[in-house]
């Protein structure tokens, strides 16, 4: 993920900020809802790593069965394969089967929708999308609506249009990313009207954009896509930092929440997503299992 990517992150303020306003209202009503089980999900963004061969995937695993693999590691994926290329309902079916139901797949929307079409006119396509991810079944967690670097509030009627015509049943987070959406205190009517729908947020954590982690849940999940840096020093204290935050909004009601570690060498995620799994299972009270590594004779699992 080149978004955000910064060449010097020991120079970067990498603080969270306090959670917004709308944040505190979500929470102060999911604190008034019987409380239950929480749901945490971490996972990655690919499974086709052929770097996790003799890692986290035995030695001469076949690429075919990299899939197989990854889920008996993660409980969840950042589905990006959707975003280039919608896969038939029956390969979607396969892959929900092989997953489990303990699993979560969260399919980006389709390229065709968010940066082809930028939303307009794209009813049809949008359709056809939701039609294909209803076949992950039990598997489904939310999908996701990434709008492109240059889609800003100059287009704002044609957002709010498109978010009321998604189906109330079919769970979408949305991912702003130009910058104007960020200034402060403006475009409230927007982040309302995600609240008001029950659409929930994306938070991006990355180094070279530290505008764009707003701290804005508008639906009772937390959506985080944490940019790391490749295994620099900075990586651990950042997730520290997220395993409070979690805690804190979990201590006050929240009950799902995904975490997907991306990392410009993937190599480095696993032992990333198994640090971040070791603190909030620490902060949260979770037993989620960490991914662990194969031995070099195949046998004997490890952790990292």
């Amino acid at each position: 993920m080149e978004f955000g990517k910064a060449p010097f992150p020991d120079k970067i303020d990498f603080s969270l900020p306090p959670d917004d306003i709308m944040t505190g209202e979500l929470l102060r009503d999911l604190g008034a809802a019987p409380a239950g089980d929480l749901q945490l999900y971490v996972g990655a963004t690919r499974w086709r790593i052929k770097e996790w061969v003799g890692t986290i995937y035995p030695q001469k695993t076949k690429e075919k069965d990299f899939l197989s693999q990854y889920v008996r590691q993660f409980n969840t994926i950042e589905l990006n394969a959707m975003w280039y290329n919608l896969q038939p309902k029956d390969v979607i079916e396969k892959w929900a089967a092989l997953a489990g139901e303990g699993f979560r797949y969260c399919p980006k929307y389709s390229n065709t929708v968010s940066h082809e079409l930028q939303l307009k006119d794209a009813g049809k396509d949008t359709d056809l999308f939701i039609d294909h991810m209803r076949h992950f079944g039990r598997t489904l967690g939310p999908s996701f609506l990434q709008l492109s670097d240059s889609f800003g509030p100059d287009r704002t009627a044609l957002l709010h249009h498109y978010l009321r015509q998604l189906p109330r049943d079919f769970r979408t987070c949305v991912e702003l990313r130009q910058e104007s959406w960020f200034t402060n205190g403006a475009h409230q009517d927007t982040w309302r009207l995600l609240r008001e729908l029950g659409i929930g947020t994306v938070i991006t954590d990355t180094s070279g954009r530290r505008d764009v982690i707003h701290m804005r849940l508008t639906a009772p999940v937390a959506f985080i896509r944490f940019v790391s840096n490749s295994g620099h020093s900075t990586d651990h204290p950042r997730i520290d930092a997220w395993a409070d935050r979690i805690s804190s909004w979990v201590s006050k009601g929240l009950r799902e929440v995904y975490f997907f570690v991306h990392a410009h060498n993937e190599v480095h995620t696993p032992a990333l997503a198994a640090y971040a799994i070791g603190q909030l299972n620490k902060r949260c009270g979770t037993h989620l299992q960490p991914p662990k590594r194969y031995e070099d004779d195949g046998k004997i699992l490890t952790l990292f």
